[in-house]
């Protein structure tokens, strides 16, 4: 799972919270009360698993017997938490030939360590969970055991490294679903998730084969869900096992008068979310994947050339967000200064910089006024300057030159490109500057920017007026044929 180009930025809550979230969840919570439980008479098998005497009364220890508890379910749930009490050093094997054991080392931290001590004890109870979840049933591993107990992968229908990859490719996605902001509010359904790892982007109506590929992706996640929700990752909403049922026989099962069953509500399929916790552990091991996932907050220590450059690419709210922290750390006066500074320059990334930076200084306010007038003779930044200090009603603003006006707009509009593409607000950007300069295209060409042929040759393929379009096209290539090879 590697990617050279980055994910939209996650808002993650404080490292403390996530501690203090890593502590409830239920998994590590059990594996630190049986860490505790353990004493000289615990004994374990060669795997470091308690031995099946000892499973009730460690389920004891965990409040998980009782009237109307299923034994064989308290038993495996004391084991799961046993087999993460060993991983994560909670719990210790003293001797592997006689099976003792005694309190790990970080069992300590989870009550003195700090933050970042806790969370990396629940991200290697995480790694845990997600090894658990990728095994298939126990039962079919027992009948795949050869006469020497060694698994023999061929009579499984199951292979461990594509069963591991298929589960990271649908945490990835989830993530990615959560931390875009076009994405869902709520949880993600389980099909759409199955279908986001089978359905080819190309294909229209899926075929029989592929639905059917698509059903059993749901049912092995389903398991899976069920596995990581323990351990804080999700919050699941299970299959409704009605629905594994035969149709008939469930009406029979409910009787005459039982209501009728609503097949068209998708979250009886399953719906699931990354918790706070998860999207903390997902980025983690997407950044350790080689995947570039920032968070919001990565940028408030570095420079302002830092912020413009890293919030490029990033969504509106998100780069307002990062913004908003940047700036609460520094003097405002000084902090505009160093935005207008770090805007200069005549490279590809530069108009998204002076526009990262305009919507930096309108989040400084009126005390950025002082700093802008200071540049109304720089040709980079004249021109955003005049507009920022026309938008916060300052006086005597110098009135702009008709080639500060072009320069400008040639600059915002290639912003807008880097930004956004081709969208519907560049669109009526477009057709309102050719509305309203009959001869934008005879003077455009002439402007003196780097970007000035990609912005004609631009504004040539989104116009939707055939004559307009020609015009710009014959623009872009006179801006060319002028500037020789090297424009960008």
């Amino acid at each position: 799972m590697s990617d050279s180009s980055p994910l939209p930025p996650v808002r993650l809550l404080s490292e403390a919270e996530l501690a203090r979230e890593a502590l409830a969840t239920p998994l590590l919570s059990r594996a630190a009360r049986l860490a505790r439980w353990a004493g000289p008479d615990t004994r374990v098998g060669s795997g470091g698993e308690l031995v099946d005497e000892q499973l009730s009364a460690a389920a004891e220890a965990l409040g998980l017997t009782g009237a109307g508890v299923d034994g064989d379910d308290a038993a495996a749930s004391a084991s799961e938490a046993w087999r993460v009490a060993v991983d994560t050093g909670l719990v210790e094997i003293v001797d592997e030939e006689a099976g003792t054991v005694a309190v790990g080392e970080d069992l300590a931290l989870l009550v003195s360590g700090g933050p970042q001590d806790v969370l990396g004890i629940w991200r290697t109870a995480l790694e845990a969970a997600l090894a658990d979840a990728s095994v298939p049933d126990l039962d079919g591993l027992v009948d795949a055991m050869d006469s020497g107990g060694e698994i023999d992968f061929s009579e499984l229908d199951w292979d461990p490294d594509a069963e591991a990859d298929f589960l990271d490719g649908v945490l990835g996605n989830l993530y990615l679903l959560t931390v875009s902001e076009d994405g869902p509010d709520g949880p993600v359904p389980l099909p759409a998730l199955a279908a986001s790892m089978i359905v080819p982007d190309d294909m229209g109506e899926p075929t029989n084969d592929v639905l059917e590929q698509v059903s059993d992706a749901m049912m092995r996640l389903d398991d899976q869900f069920r596995v990581l929700e323990p351990v804080g990752l999700v919050e699941y909403q299970p299959v409704d096992e009605a629905l594994m049922t035969d149709a008939e026989e469930a009406a029979a099962a409910e009787g005459p008068g039982a209501p009728a069953v609503d097949d068209t509500d998708v979250t009886r399929y399953g719906m699931v979310r990354l918790t706070p916790l998860g999207l903390y552990g997902m980025r983690a091991r997407l950044q350790e994947a080689g995947v570039l996932a920032p968070a919001v907050g990565d940028l408030v220590d570095k420079g302002a050339d830092a912020l413009l450059d890293g919030t490029a690419g990033f969504p509106p709210a998100a780069a307002q967000a990062e913004t908003e922290q940047w700036l609460a750390r520094r003097e405002s006066p000084a902090a505009a200064r160093e935005l207008l500074a770090a805007a200069r320059g005549s490279d590809a990334g530069a108009p998204l910089r002076r526009l990262r930076c305009q919507q930096a200084l309108s989040l400084v306010g009126a005390v950025a006024e002082p700093a802008l007038r200071e540049v109304l003779d720089d040709p980079e930044l004249g021109g955003l300057a005049r507009v920022w200090l026309t938008e916060h009603g300052a006086t005597d603003v110098p009135a702009p030159s008709q080639a500060m006006v072009f320069w400008l707009t040639i600059d915002t509009v290639a912003a807008q490109l880097a930004a956004e593409g081709n969208s519907a607000e560049l669109r009526a950007l477009v057709e309102g500057l050719a509305a309203q300069h009959g001869s934008f295209f005879a003077a455009a060409w002439r402007v003196d920017h780097p970007a000035t042929p990609d912005v004609l040759e631009a504004m040539g393929r989104i116009h939707p007026d055939k004559r307009v379009a020609k015009e710009a096209r014959k623009a872009a290539f006179k801006a060319r044929s002028q500037k020789g090879p090297g424009a960008f």
